[in-house]
């Protein structure tokens, strides 16, 4: 019985025409970790419906950071070609030649924006870790919740972020775990568990909160309504 695995013929012929080039395949990069956009995120960001790739992390110092991308931000489009999926994000990123530029259409705060970014060679990744201190719980997403040590902070390369000590409620059924670092709100950066329950207390639909695990980022919609 035989496998076979299909490839586009644009992605073959780039391969091709880099290899004869230069001997090797270059493919670009921003420095952004993204994941797709169901339904539920959908409604948290306010987007008429599921499409694009949330940006759920931005590497310091990439790219992206430069350009003004922050976690929160839906890619929507680039170089003025739909993104419905984050797959279609990457795929239109990796085939951007090192040095030129890219137009993104971002939806952020409830508009949609454009933001040129300039590409770069594709690289690998980073990230980090947690550990003790006083904790306190948030009834509402029934987590018991710590903010990070300033070791800790400056290891995740982040001003503030919230450390799961124990997780029940709304918070376990949305699959956070001990251990997750919550890194915002929606796309408010959290510092503190008080400001948490002052924006849980604002809300009684579906939010995202973005959650760093080893060493991914990714949003998790959790329903408190």
């Amino acid at each position: 019985m035989g496998l076979s695995f299909a490839i586009p013929i644009d992605v073959a012929i780039q391969v091709k025409d880099d290899l004869v080039q230069n001997g090797k395949v270059t493919r670009g990069r921003i420095g952004v970790q993204i994941q797709d956009v169901n339904q539920a995120l959908a409604n948290s960001f306010g987007l008429p419906k599921p499409q694009g790739a949330l940006i759920s992390g931005v590497e310091p110092g990439s790219p992206a950071e430069k350009a003004g991308l922050k976690s929160g931000d839906v890619v929507l489009g680039v170089n003025g070609k739909e993104i419905n999926q984050l797959s279609e994000l990457s795929g239109a990123i990796a085939a951007t030649k090192p040095g030129n530029n890219a137009r993104l259409q971002i939806w952020r705060e409830g508009k949609s924006r454009d933001v040129d970014v300039t590409v770069a060679e594709l690289m690998e990744q980073k990230v980090a870790a947690n550990s003790g201190g006083d904790s306190q719980t948030s009834a509402k997403l029934g987590l018991t919740l710590r903010e990070l040590a300033p070791e800790e902070r400056a290891q995740l390369k982040t001003e503030g972020g919230l450390v799961v000590q124990t997780a029940s409620g709304a918070g376990a059924r949305a699959g956070i775990q001990p251990g997750d670092v919550i890194l915002a709100f929606n796309d408010t950066p959290l510092k503190s568990v008080e400001q948490l329950r002052t924006l849980m207390k604002k809300t009684d639909r579906t939010i995202a909160l973005l959650i760093q695990r080893d060493a991914s980022r990714m949003y998790v919609p959790v329903h408190v309504g």
